[in-house]
């Protein structure tokens, strides 16, 4: 499932959108809506994106587990090696293991603190006109109707900047383009 981007340039083409997206059978979870205008999101009931939607914090937290877990297995194998306890082989490995169990949990919630305070690539690039008023509509639609939902929404509003997270932008989103 891709993700589409709807750069919106006002509170009732963004309404409309949202309706013409239910009738097209997209639940409240396939639609997400970014803008500063908090309580026209309220007043309309529009599915107001989170943190995971707008902020870099699941990636992050995938760039966390997959650099602490290796970190915490090589700290577990050191401490295995020098410390004289424990004495078994049973047991060191039960120590690394559980190193790198824990050196995963520390680098998932030390990377999520980061990843919160940093926004998504799609929402920092429309960030001025999400300023300016704009809104930023993040539809999940099932694959199979990707390009219908999307056709749709571009032939009844033009206006409408529809993007989809480009290959560079993802890169750069899971810490591979930086």
């Amino acid at each position: 499932m891709r993700r589409y981007y709807f750069l919106v340039p006002d509170s009732q083409t963004t309404v409309n959108i949202a309706h013409e997206l239910t009738e097209l059978g997209l639940g409240r979870n396939e639609v997400h809506v970014m803008g500063k205008d908090h309580d026209l999101l309220d007043k309309e009931k529009l599915n107001e994106a989170t943190l995971i939607q707008t902020s870099d914090v699941f990636n992050a937290g995938k760039r966390g587990l997959m650099i602490g877990v290796p970190l915490g297995l090589v700290l577990g194998i050191v401490i295995a090696s020098i410390l004289a306890f424990p004495t078994t082989y049973e047991g060191k490995a039960v120590l690394v293991i559980l190193m790198g169990f824990f050196g995963g949990l520390f680098g998932l919630w030390a990377s999520t603190l980061v990843g919160v305070s940093v926004q998504d690539v799609k929402v920092e690039k429309f960030r001025n006109d999400l300023e300016r008023g704009a809104f930023l509509m993040m539809v999940d639609p099932p694959p199979e109707r990707e390009e219908e939902i999307t056709s749709i929404i571009h032939r009844h509003h033009p206006e409408v900047t529809i993007e989809q997270m480009t290959p560079d932008e993802r890169h750069h989103a899971e810490g591979e383009g930086h």
